[in-house]
């Protein structure tokens, strides 16, 4: 039995394209993020100016109830159960993510964007 190394093209090019996106994708969340913490940022700080001149009046112990609330939801949200037990026939699901190329795609793009968001 030989190798052909022409059945490595989908795979390779499926790799190549989900690494690229996963770039692009991870380098322009961290930009978009990096405007929205500097417009936030300036906001909190007119804020702060504003109550010191006591042009606004800002009740930060509600604030800080409105964002532990928030927090605490967000929590809430994430905290739930990871499944102890997974199905049987791995092996079947292995060869069928190998086969659909699920998982090189999926970990290309995560390893993209990983790239990508630091980069960016």
């Amino acid at each position: 039995m030989s190798f052909d190394p022409s059945s490595l093209a989908p795979f390779a090019a499926s790799v190549g394209i989900g690494g690229a996106a996963g770039f692009l994708i991870g380098y322009a969340i961290k930009k978009v993020m990096k405007i929205l913490l500097i417009i936030g940022g300036l906001i909190l700080v007119g804020f702060i100016y504003f109550g010191y001149h006591k042009v606004l009046n800002i009740d930060w112990n509600k604030i800080q109830l409105s964002v532990e609330d928030g927090l605490s939801g967000i929590v809430n949200m994430t905290s739930g159960k990871i499944p102890t037990e997974f199905p049987s026939g791995g092996d079947q699901l292995i060869s069928a993510a190998l086969t659909n190329y699920g998982i090189p795609i999926t970990g290309s793009i995560a390893a993209g964007f990983v790239i990508g968001f630091i980069k960016g």
